[in-house]
């Protein structure tokens, strides 16, 4: 309290300049419309710029929330989409009840469960991604997993309760396989990977001939249960003619960025087991 009144007693009459001061400015803005509307728009610069500052902060923080609200939204939507459902043909019935109990869930083919990235790897031979949440329980080894963009990220490998391991397409395993197609001209080759650049891929057997331009899209065939037809692997970066053989080898630009992974979707299909089940007893048959 005694350095308070010391400091008063020292600066008195710099306060007292600085208290009448204010009081003339205040006196100023107050009877004078120019100087009121001056200060008004100054003050308002101020305080608009110290509001945006306090928002961006307040934003920041909130980007966790924000960031699960749109996993979310994301998840429902890829739900919403025509091709996870195959509607039955109706033609031949002659008569349909108007009381429907069963939804048009009955008819879904893919489901999709989002999951964060907790684990990734792009420099091995072959490149696991380790995905975690509440959704894994509804996947299984064999599904397709794709990131936030729409663009194919690997196949589900192993599951452990909230957990799930993913080979990436990143890897050089000839076990695993995804076939694709070029988009505009629909023939289909099989992905590799020559475990150089994290980034570039090769679509194989493509036969000579085939109309293939840089830059042209490559996506799922459709051709089996993992994926649905139409997600995006790449895009066309150059074509090679191989010597040994009448097909073309296509470099391709992943459609994901591998290094950056933060969230992914697994596709459940709802066929999957069947379709294994019957290709089990076909090949036994054999």
């Amino acid at each position: 309290m005694r350095n308070i009144f010391l400091f008063i007693r020292r600066y008195f009459n710099l306060l007292v300049f600085i208290l009448l001061q204010a009081f003339c400015v205040f006196l100023i803005v107050q009877y004078n419309r120019f100087h009121q509307a001056a200060f008004g728009a100054t003050a308002n610069r101020i305080t608009g710029a110290i509001n945006q500052r306090y928002d961006d902060v307040g934003y920041y923080f909130r980007l966790k929330k924000a960031n699960d609200s749109l996993l979310k939204a994301n998840e429902f939507l890829y739900n919403k989409l025509k091709e996870n459902y195959t509607l039955p043909d109706s033609g031949y019935k002659t008569k349909i009840d108007s009381i429907r109990v069963d939804s048009i869930l009955q008819f879904r083919t893919y489901g999709y469960y989002a999951a964060k990235v907790v684990s990734n790897s792009v420099t091995s031979q072959n490149n696991f991604v380790v995905a975690y949440g509440p959704n894994i329980k509804y996947l299984n080894e064999g599904d397709g997993v794709i990131n936030m963009n729409n663009a194919v990220i690997g196949i589900i490998t192993n599951i452990t309760g909230d957990y799930a391991v993913i080979l990436s397409l990143l890897h050089e395993s000839k076990e695993s396989t995804i076939t694709a197609r070029l988009f505009k001209a629909g023939e289909v080759g099989t992905i590799s990977w020559d475990g150089k650049q994290p980034n570039v891929l090769t679509l194989n057997n493509i036969p000579k001939g085939t109309k293939v331009v840089k830059g042209d899209s490559v996506v799922t065939s459709g051709l089996s249960t993992t994926f649905p037809k139409g997600l995006l692997v790449g895009y066309v970066d150059e074509v090679y003619e191989e010597k040994s053989s009448s097909n073309y080898k296509i470099k391709l630009h992943t459609a994901a960025d591998f290094t950056s992974l933060e969230f992914v979707y697994g596709i459940s299909s709802k066929h999957a087991d069947e379709v294994k089940e019957l290709v089990k007893k076909a090949k036994a048959k054999l």
